[in-house]
C-alpha cells in the first residue's frame, strides 16, 4: 500500500511537473504567436508591396494599352494618318516601360515581346492602311501576350476575326464589348465575336 502510494505520489509530481513545463512552452509559444504575427504581417505587406511593385507594372502599360486601342480605333475608322500618330506614340510607351519591377524570367519574355512589339507599332507609324493592319495583327498578339505577364486594370474583349488574313484569322483587344473589326473597317464592321473578357 505504501508502494502503492508512492508510485501515485511520483506519479503525480512527474505529471505536475511536466503540466508547468508545457505551461511554460505553452507561454514562451504565445509570446512567440504576436511575432509570427508580425513577421506574417510583415510578409502580407511585402506581399501588398510586390501587388504593388505589380500595379506598377500594370499602371505603365495602361499607356501602353491606351495607344494600342487609339490604333484600333483610327482602323475600324479607316484613319491611316491617327493610326500612325499612336503607332508612333506606341514606340516611346514601349521604350518608356520598365521592367525592373517583374521576375528576371518575366523580364526577359516582357524584352522579347516589347521588341518585337515596337518593331511592328514602328511599322505602323509609316506605312499605308493595309500594311498597317498587317503590322497591327501581330501587334495585337504581343499586346495579349504582354497583359498576361503585366496584367491590366482595365476591363478589355479579346476579339477574333475568323476571315482576316486568308481565314487564318486575328485577334484584337477592344475597350467596348461591341464588335468594330480593325481589320476590315468600314467594310466588314460587325465581322468577329468576343473571345474572352480580360478583368
Amino acid at each position: 500500500m505504501r508502494k502503492l502510494k508512492k508510485t501515485i505520489g511520483i506519479l503525480t509530481m512527474t505529471l505536475v511537473t511536466l503540466t508547468a513545463m508545457s505551461c511554460k512552452d505553452g507561454k514562451k509559444e504565445g509570446a512567440a504567436e504576436p511575432m509570427s504575427n508580425e513577421m506574417h504581417q510583415e510578409d502580407g505587406n511585402n506581399q501588398d508591396g510586390s501587388k504593388q511593385m505589380a500595379n506598377a507594372g500594370s499602371n505603365a502599360s495602361d499607356a501602353i494599352i491606351d495607344n494600342y486601342l487609339k490604333i484600333k480605333n483610327a482602323l475600324v475608322a479607316d484613319n491611316q494618318v491617327k493610326a500612325a500618330e499612336a503607332g508612333g506614340n506606341l514606340v516611346a510607351d514601349f521604350d518608356d516601360f520598365d521592367k525592373a519591377s517583374y521576375s528576371s524570367e518575366e523580364q526577359q519574355e516582357l524584352t522579347d515581346i516589347i521588341e518585337d512589339a515596337k518593331e511592328h507599332a514602328e511599322h505602323i507609324s509609316e506605312s499605308p492602311m493595309e500594311h498597317q493592319r498587317e503590322h497591327f495583327d501581330i501587334l495585337s498578339k504581343d499586346v495579349i501576350d504582354m497583359i498576361a505577364i503585366t496584367g491590366t486594370d482595365k476591363k478589355l474583349y479579346q476579339d477574333f476575326c475568323p476571315m482576316y488574313n486568308d481565314n487564318k484569322g486575328a485577334q484584337w483587344l477592344s475597350a467596348s464589348k461591341e464588335i468594330k473589326n480593325p481589320y476590315y473597317g468600314s467594310k466588314m464592321m460587325g465581322c468577329g465575336e468576343v473571345q474572352k473578357e480580360i478583368n
